[in-house]
């Protein structure tokens, strides 16, 4: 658009999940409910108008294999904006993506860093390997490139034990922690196991993600403390398959696996009643596809969770959560625009008529 253009979204703008307007202005590229009083060039989306959805946990700059370049990075980031996913929260990743900062053209991402995990506990060329005596040091350097997260993997498949087994002694997640929160970053960890969690609560961290691994134990004890989750279920539907490939080798892990999987919605829908606070994530860019955002807020309203709580988990909630403003007088009009009402049907987010980005039409 050119300087004096000015985008009208009409129709119905769910500005919260209690306030709805009949029509917004974007003025360069800032969002305002003042109709301007000398537009010259004046562009009309109608339809229902969403914040720009949050994917609160994928990867860009990520395949199976490890690091990839910045021309699929790019076709990453460009999947998710078309997908309406227009803030990401890149929980970990060895890539170097900055640049994606200074294209008009991509989401916003806020980055965790690289992973941190064990030594050889898990996938190869993913994350650092270190040793417990070593995890408040990379802590704290991953806090300082990061974007106010640092990520750690909290458990894994013990080649030992053959089961997924706990990573960190509990003193060195403490200390870890600790040393994250004085640098002014949250902690969030990849944990699927049901050993992982109290300890990890106990020491203060922020979020876990997938948390299959909860139970009526440790669900109160998520609540008290506030700690959030981001379940992932697109990810976790993908348990059998896992499980079949690893049945010769781990058969406990398997097993585990399985029952982990047939019980991941009564996980979900649980620690939603209990009051924790749950958040639209799809693990995207290791060997899940990008763009599923849409999908995975169906996967929770399945599970149990009231679709307008679901569409605050990707929309109002999270995006407070995260810190980034919504459809608020002179945000960045980065929002998304459906043909029917996604309060009715949540399904309808798989399909964004149109997708604004810093105020300009993408599609």
């Amino acid at each position: 658009m050119s300087e004096s253009a000015v985008l009208h979204i009409r129709g119905r703008v769910l500005v919260g999940p209690d306030e709805v307007r009949d029509e917004l202005w974007v003025v360069d590229g800032r969002i305002t409910y003042r109709r301007p009083a000398a537009a010259r060039d004046v562009t009309t989306v109608t339809g229902w108008a969403l914040p720009g959805l949050v994917d609160a946990h994928c990867h860009v700059g990520l395949d199976a294999h490890g690091p990839v370049d910045e021309s699929t990075s790019e076709k990453q980031a460009l999947t998710d904006r078309d997908a309406g996913a227009l803030l990401l929260r890149d929980a970990g990743s060895p890539s170097d993506t900055r640049w994606i900062d200074d294209r008009e053209d991509l989401p916003r991402i806020i980055r965790a860093g690289r992973h941190i995990a064990r030594t050889k506990r898990y996938i190869r060329n993913y994350a650092h390997e270190i040793e417990p005596e070593d995890l408040v040091a990379y802590v704290a350097q991953e806090a300082r490139r990061g974007d106010g997260w640092v990520k750690l993997v909290g458990d894994w498949i013990d080649r030992e034990t053959g089961d997924l087994g706990v990573c960190w002694p509990r003193g060195a997640v403490e200390a870890a922690i600790a040393e994250a929160h004085r640098l002014g970053a949250r902690v969030t960890a990849h944990c699927f196991a049901e050993e992982t969690l109290a300890p990890l609560a106990e020491a203060g961290i922020d979020c876990v993600e997938h948390a299959t691994g909860l139970t009526e134990e440790t669900i109160p004890l998520f609540a008290e403390r506030g700690v959030a989750i981001v379940p992932t279920l697109v990810n976790i539907a993908t348990f059998p398959k896992l499980a079949d490939g690893g049945q010769a080798k781990f058969p406990r892990w398997s097993d585990h696996m399985r029952r982990l999987h047939a019980r991941r919605y009564d996980t979900v829908r649980s620690a939603y009643d209990a009051g924790i606070p749950v958040y639209v994530g799809t693990d995207a860019g290791g060997s899940l596809a990008h763009g599923l955002v849409g999908a995975e807020v169906a996967e929770l309203v399945r599970a149990g969770i009231p679709p307008l709580a679901a569409l605050s988990a990707t929309t109002w909630g999270a995006r407070e959560w995260l810190g980034r403003p919504g459809l608020t007088e002179g945000a960045p009009a980065d929002l998304v625009v459906y043909e029917d009402d996604p309060r009715a049907d949540v399904r309808v987010l798989t399909a964004p008529r149109r997708v604004v980005l810093r105020g300009r039409v993408i599609g």
